[in-house]
């Protein structure tokens, strides 16, 4: 007779898998170096835009970052992508985050001069989006490499708890330390943990190339995109993170609906709300591991993030309104365990930098092109029409290119010949290459 698990062995199986932390040296390296560096990056994340806001008043200004950040974020993270498949990529990850703790210092000297300038907050959101570009492909890839195939999903449910909690403590925390210590003050944290974030970045172990890598080019670059191309699941998670994060990504007017509900104090909990979702399934994501059919967490997450932004705009209750945004959060948590495990357990390692820089492209060119459809929408019809109608737009075309590509509603890490291959060439080489 089959034993029914007790109540505490059901809880217990809803925990975080944390056998990632345990088998991989790199991985744990790289997980605390990103626990430090985003509680640093989402200070700043959040005092920039509001530094815009103060010296501009305008929406559209706000917005005009992610035009800003945008050529940069494509043109770096396609090279970046081919970047990773030819080169050193610990070399690629420490130079990078040097670099960005260069841009915070810039920040933070703007910040202290007795009028602050404008010009100089755009130039650092375009620097920081370059090098973001040029990282997110090596970070991306060595996961592949440094955790076992069967742990894949697993890694990126840490890596999103702990993506959650800088998003949860930073925003929560430079609210508070702008308000009342100023944008410098703010932008010092960042330096600071970027400057932590350098130091454990030396103690990563050398990623090489495969042996038969070439120099970054076009045509290695469009071979990587006709590869993509030709895998409908893999364009399947491209196509519905851009939508989604393209119609229903309204962090950038936050501060203006803030104002809206009369609720200033609100503003902080707002850009945290939606980690604090994600942070919820995060801590409850041990089924996810024991899931084969990710392409479902990608479609019902991406349709949930829409459903809750839309009924976030709509809502005039500012608690109501931080109850949908953290259901918003859950949801593109869940998509995102998806993408990240159909990436890993499908992209033959000889592609993994320049798929990578597709990847960084579908999830980082959505939310900075909704940074201006958002900014200009609510100049145009208002704040709050601006996000309801952005999220029933995520909802509608989700359902349309799921309908276009119905391989990824099907995907099956167990059957998916691509998912297959690839976990007979992890286990037959420890090193993963």
């Amino acid at each position: 007779m089959t034993s029914v698990p007790s109540p505490a062995a059901r809880l217990f199986a809803l925990l975080p898998d944390l056998s990632p932390l345990r088998s991989s040296a790199d991985f744990r390296l790289l997980w605390i170096q990103g626990l430090v560096t985003y509680f640093g990056s989402f200070m700043a994340l959040i005092a920039l835009p509001l530094q815009i806001k103060e010296l501009t008043g305008s929406p559209l200004a706000v917005g005009a970052m992610g035009a800003v950040e945008l050529v940069p974020l494509v043109v770096f993270g396609l090279y970046g992508g081919a970047l990773a498949d030819s080169a050193d990529r610990r070399k690629v990850i420490l130079g990078t985050e040097a670099g960005l703790g260069l841009l915070a210092l810039v920040l933070l000297v703007n910040a202290a001069l007795p009028d602050p300038m404008l010009w100089p907050l755009y130039l650092v959101a375009g620097g920081v989006s370059a090098l973001a570009g040029l990282q997110r492909p090596a970070l991306d890839s060595l996961m592949a490499r440094i955790v076992p195939h069967d742990q894949l999903t697993a890694a990126a449910a840490l890596n999103s708890l702990r993506w959650q909690f800088g998003a949860i403590t930073g925003p929560a925390v430079a609210g508070l330390v702008v308000a009342y210590a100023g944008h410098a003050t703010a932008y010092t944290v960042t330096v600071v943990t970027f400057t932590v974030s350098v130091v454990l970045c030396l103690r990563l172990a050398p990623a090489p190339p495969a042996p038969d890598s070439r120099k970054p080019s076009l045509r290695g670059i469009a071979e990587g995109a006709r590869y993509a191309w030709s895998r409908p699941v893999l364009l399947g998670t491209y196509a519905v993170d851009l939508a989604a994060m393209f119609f229903a990504f309204p962090n950038t007017i936050f501060p203006f609906l803030a104002d809206e509900l009369d609720a200033d104090w609100s503003l902080g909990l707002m850009y945290a709300a939606g980690s604090v979702g994600s942070l919820v399934l995060g801590l409850t994501s041990g089924w996810t591991s024991r899931v084969r059919r990710h392409g479902l967490f990608v479609v019902f997450g991406a349709a949930a993030w829409g459903l809750a932004i839309a009924a976030a705009g709509w809502f005039s209750n500012v608690w109501l309104v931080l109850v949908c945004l953290a259901v918003a959060g859950a949801g593109d948590m869940l998509s995102g365990l998806g993408r990240s495990t159909i990436w890993n357990q499908t992209i033959p390692e000889e592609l993994r930098g320049r798929l990578a820089g597709i990847e960084v492209l579908s999830y980082s060119v959505g939310p900075q092109l909704g940074q201006v459809r958002a900014g200009a929408m609510a100049g145009w019809t208002g704040t709050r029409s601006a996000i309801w109608s952005g999220g029933a737009a995520c909802v509608a075309s989700v359902a349309l290119l799921t309908a276009a590509l119905p391989k990824l509603l099907t995907y099956d890490s167990g059957t998916d010949e691509d998912a297959v291959r690839r976990r007979a060439a992890r286990e037959s080489s420890p090193a993963g290459v």
